[in-house]
């Protein structure tokens, strides 16, 4: 724990002084936050088992749940792993740096409790010019979750770092806002075929054009099956108020609406452009086009963070198409969600 918590701006231009001094703490096995491209990453070094420690109590995570670990090159995966399978030669070669991340057989160089005890290790390589940056300088690989507190929504901006987490953590770099705004698509390529364990910011169709066959985890459809990852098996994104999830047309949305507010509770709106014009309300977020999933998934954990449980009972959300990043921020929404209303 710690009592100051460092504050670098660098999100006009990257200052190789705050690289630097950023790196060294790391190398100090400190913990530090950092921008990537889906959301900011609270890292610590990924081969010291006392250092991860200190991010598991910064954020409050429960310990069996395992960390992706940052590399700033490949060479980096090579020093972490028993094996880099065909399959994910390809995939590094098409996506990385990106947001996908890889499951692969750890040679157990990562700390025990980055990979909660598991044979495999989760690997990526950030495409953010700053988290790359760091990993380089830092010359380690870096294991770095979501920089919030457990079960909070993500940060997509230092500001929700620095809510969660200062006064707890090393340092911040505030990169500004994040681009893609849902955590990496998690594919496990232990497995004969490719399994899809968590959907982000590559998609089922960006892995289709190159994978002759991907599969998805069956406990991402079917709430009764085990997830293969351990992680998911938790509640995360949850926002302060009560989130209501709305599946249904946008007249089932506003009968819904109408209800909610003749029982004179505080509602909030979480809605697409679309929905939103329609509504005769007054505290709405509006994330973009649902015609533009992306732009969406990039406000999401914004809009869920901004609603305080002091000002709101409730905030009612709209619901999205799973297709593309909509499958990503669907499966953030219904983790999210306390209740889920559907049209019949």
């Amino acid at each position: 724990m710690t009592n100051q918590t460092k504050i670098w701006n660098v999100s006009t231009t990257i200052n190789e002084e705050t690289i630097q001094e950023a790196a060294a703490l790391l190398r100090d096995q400190q913990v530090v936050a950092f921008p990537t491209e889906t959301v900011y990453g609270l890292a610590a070094d990924a081969t010291h088992e006392a250092a991860v420690q200190r991010i598991f109590e910064a954020k409050g995570r429960p310990a069996d749940n395992p960390l992706i670990v940052h590399v700033g090159n490949r060479d980096q995966v090579e020093q972490l792993v028993t094996e880099i399978p065909e399959v994910a030669h390809r995939l590094m070669d098409e996506f990385w740096p990106g947001p996908l991340t890889l499951i692969l057989p750890s040679n157990h160089t990562a700390a025990q409790n980055v990979t909660a005890g598991l044979d495999t290790v989760a690997v990526r390589m950030p495409s953010h010019p700053v988290a790359l940056q760091i990993l380089q300088a830092a010359g380690l690989p870096l294991a770095a979750p979501s920089a919030n507190r457990s079960g909070r929504p993500s940060p997509t901006e230092a500001e929700h770092v620095k809510q969660d987490l200062d006064g707890r953590i090393s340092g911040i770099v505030d990169g500004g806002p994040t681009g893609v705004g849902v955590e990496s698509t998690v594919l496990d390529c232990t497995s004969e075929i490719p399994v899809i364990l968590r959907p982000g910011g590559v998609t089922k169709e960006d892995l289709e054009r190159i994978l002759p066959e991907v599969m998805v985890d069956p406990a991402l459809v079917d709430q009764k099956e085990q997830p293969k990852s351990p992680g998911m098996k938790y509640t995360h994104y949850a926002p302060e108020s009560p989130l209501w999830l709305i599946e249904g047309d946008d007249d089932f949305f506003q009968q819904q609406l109408l209800h909610i507010k003749e029982e004179n509770r505080r509602t909030a709106v979480i809605a697409s452009n679309e929905l939103a014009g329609k509504l005769d309300h007054d505290v709405i977020t509006a994330c973009g086009s649902r015609e533009n999933l992306p732009e969406i998934a990039g406000q999401l954990y914004r809009a869920l963070r901004q609603y305080k449980k002091a000002d709101i009972d409730v905030i009612l959300c709209e619901s999205f198409e799973e297709k593309g990043v909509g499958a990503a921020i669907m499966n953030r929404l219904q983790k999210a969600a306390t209740q889920k209303i559907t049209q019949h």
